[in-house]
């Protein structure tokens, strides 16, 4: 049994893999749990095999983990690994049709992410996401004043100055309960607004001292943010032929449905991660 070609269907705690020999049979089929299934790989594949895995959750980390060991890995967009699927979706239906779809000519790969890539990337999605909580903290405060008389504009910054102020009114109809109530959403509030604020000097420290975001920032209307964000989505970006390939893997080219000869063109796709 020689293997040339491996897919590997991740999960969290049970791998399925499937390889394929150089007349392209099924040689190796196997379900593995997550502490042996590396150890079977270096009993079973040769270094010159090539591994492939779709670019899903800890799929980063593996292939970091394969690449140390010597193996070629390549990381498949899910979208490419679908129309391979036979049949029924399961676990080794997924390992063959990832195994398969590595081997078409001309399929495009995710690139690896460094570690320095998922830590920057990590620190954006924490943002991302305390701005969605301090959004909604901010909404819940607004209704619920709304009920009592009291509104402020919808802009945040409005909300910030007009809290204290109605705190510290006593005829404006608030009673002693809603008032503790309203001063532990304060209090929510400006905990959101100091972590956003840490991360954003986070991410700033991170640009100041990645030559790459350094490089980005040069570019018009490009900051901290933006640069670092690209050095997280993008990495090496010289995988890319030219500007808009790294435009359409971003999204931000448009959609086509496009047939006989007439071209037609959507809205942004918004493909990748937004």
């Amino acid at each position: 049994m020689k293997l040339i070609r491996v897919g590997v269907d991740l999960a969290k705690s049970v791998f399925q893999v499937h390889g394929v020999d150089r007349s392209e049979k099924a040689a190796w089929q196997r379900k593995l749990s997550r502490a042996e299934w590396i150890k079977a790989v270096q009993q079973n594949v040769p270094l010159e095999a090539e591994i492939g895995m779709e670019a899903c959750g800890s799929a980063h980390h593996w292939a970091r983990q394969l690449r140390a060991l010597g193996y070629s890995v390549k990381l498949i967009a899910p979208q490419f690994v679908k129309p391979y699927v036979k049949s029924n979706k399961n676990d080794a239906t997924d390992a063959e049709a990832i195994c398969e779809a590595m081997s078409r000519p001309g399929r495009r790969f995710v690139s690896v992410k460094t570690v320095n890539q998922q830590d920057v990337q990590a620190a954006h999605r924490i943002r991302s996401e305390l701005m969605d909580q301090r959004k909604a903290k901010a909404n819940q405060i607004r209704g619920l004043t709304a009920e009592y008389g009291l509104v402020a504009p919808r802009e945040i910054w409005h909300r910030r100055r007009a809290i204290p102020l109605w705190l510290e009114d006593q005829e404006n109809g608030l009673s002693p309960r809603f008032r503790r109530l309203l001063t532990g959403l304060w209090d929510d509030l400006r905990v959101l607004d100091g972590r956003l604020v840490e991360l954003d000097q986070e991410i700033t420290t991170i640009a100041a001292s990645d030559p790459v975001a350094q490089r980005r920032q040069q570019l018009r209307g490009v900051g901290p943010l933006l640069a670092t964000a690209l050095v997280a989505t993008v990495g090496d970006a010289s995988q890319f032929g030219n500007g808009r390939q790294m435009a359409a893997s971003l999204g931000l080219t448009p959609k086509q449905n496009s047939s006989g000869g007439k071209e037609r063109l959507l809205g942004i796709s918004k493909r990748g991660d937004c």
